[in-house]
C-alpha cells in the first residue's frame, strides 16, 4: 500500500492510505462486508428525488464533512489482521511513504507519521466508549414508526468510525515501530506545492506540521503564522497527477476544515488582541 503525507497548511498534515491490492468478497472480513452493504445503501438513497432518505443524506452528508479529516485519514489505513501481520514480517507486502521533499524533510517524515499515528489515540477510545453508554439510551426511539432509529444509527456509525481510527492507526503504529516502509520523495508533489516556502532542512519548516496543537512541534520551535499550502484547485490537481481519484475527496474535506479553522483562529486572535481590546474600551464621543 501507499501512505502519503499531504501537508494541508505549515502545521496541518492530511494522511492518506491507497491500498493497492482489494481482497475478493470471500476474503473479506465481516466488518468489511457491512462497511460496502451500507455504503450501497447510502447511494440508492443519494439517487431518491425526495423523501425521508433524501432528506436524512442531506443532512448525513453535511455531518459526515465536519467528521475530522485526521480520522478519515486513520481509516484509510486497512487494520492489521494477523495474515497481513504475517506478510509484513516476511516481507510479502510492501509500503510506500510518499511526501513531497520540499515541504517534509526525509528525516521528519517517519516521526509525523508516527505522531499522527499515536496523537489521536486516547481521544478515539473515550469518544467511541461515549457512544456505547449513548446506545441504550437511544434504542426506544425504535418504537417510533416508518422512521428508522436515527440517533441510534448515528451512535453505531461514529462507534465504528472511532474503531476504525484506532485500528488504522495501530496499524502505522506498528508500521513505524519496526520500519516497515520505504521513503518515497516525490517530484509529483514538489512540483504542486508552492515553491516559495522554505528549505524542508531549515528549523522553522521542520518544527511545522500536523494539528495546531501536535507534538510535531518542539517545545522551543518558534511560533509562525500558519500558513495554507493547498487550495481547492491545487488540490484536485494534486489527486489527479497522483493518480488517485479517490484522493480528491480527503483533500477538499480536509482544506475545507482547515481554512474554516485557521479563519475562526484569526477572528479569535483578532479580538483578543490589546488593539481590538483598547478600541472597545474608548468611550463614545457625546
Amino acid at each position: 500500500m501507499r501512505l502519503f503525507l499531504l501537508p494541508i497548511s505549515t502545521r496541518r498534515t492530511l494522511l492518506y492510505c491507497q491500498k493497492l491490492q482489494v481482497l475478493p468478497p470471500e476474503k473479506q472480513g465481516w466488518i468489511d462486508k457491512i462497511t460496502l452493504r451500507a455504503t450501497k445503501l447510502w447511494a440508492g438513497w443519494e439517487q431518491k428525488e425526495s423523501g425521508w432518505q433524501k432528506s436524512v443524506v442531506k443532512y448525513g452528508n453535511g455531518a459526515l464533512r465536519r467528521i475530522p479529516y485526521e480520522e478519515w485519514g486513520l481509516k484509510s489505513v486497512p487494520t492489521l489482521s494477523a495474515r497481513r501481520k504475517q506478510e509484513e514480517i516476511l516481507g510479502k507486502e510492501k509500503h510506500h511513504l510518499i511526501f513531497p521533499q520540499s515541504v517534509i524533510s526525509v528525516t521528519r517524515a517517519p516521526q509525523i507519521l508516527h505522531t499522527l499515528a499515536t496523537e489521536r489515540k486516547g481521544l478515539h477510545r473515550s469518544r467511541m466508549l461515549w457512544c456505547f453508554v449513548g446506545m441504550p439510551i437511544t434504542a426506544p426511539f425504535a418504537l417510533v414508526p416508518v422512521i428508522p432509529n436515527l440517533p441510534f444509527f448515528y451512535l453505531v456509525f461514529r462507534a465504528w468510525s472511532h474503531y476504525r481510527a484506532l485500528a488504522g492507526g495501530k496499524h502505522l503504529q506498528w508500521l513505524s515501530s519496526n520500519n516497515f516502509f520505504t521513503l518515497w520523495p516525490s517530484e509529483i508533489l514538489d512540483s504542486i506545492y508552492p515553491r516559495h516556502l522554505p528549505s524542508s532542512n531549515s528549523p522553522e519548516q521542520e518544527s511545522h506540521h500536523s494539528s495546531p496543537e501536535s507534538p510535531h512541534q518542539g517545545d522551543n520551535s518558534p511560533v509562525a503564522e500558519e500558513r495554507l499550502l493547498l487550495t481547492q484547485d491545487s488540490g484536485r490537481k494534486l489527486a489527479r497527477a497522483l493518480e488517485v481519484p479517490e484522493l480528491e475527496a480527503e483533500l477538499e474535506r480536509a482544506i475545507w476544515q482547515v481554512e474554516n479553522d485557521m479563519r475562526k483562529q484569526t477572528k479569535m486572535s483578532e479580538e483578543s488582541s490589546p488593539s481590538s481590546k483598547s478600541e472597545q474600551s474608548k468611550p463614545e464621543n457625546k
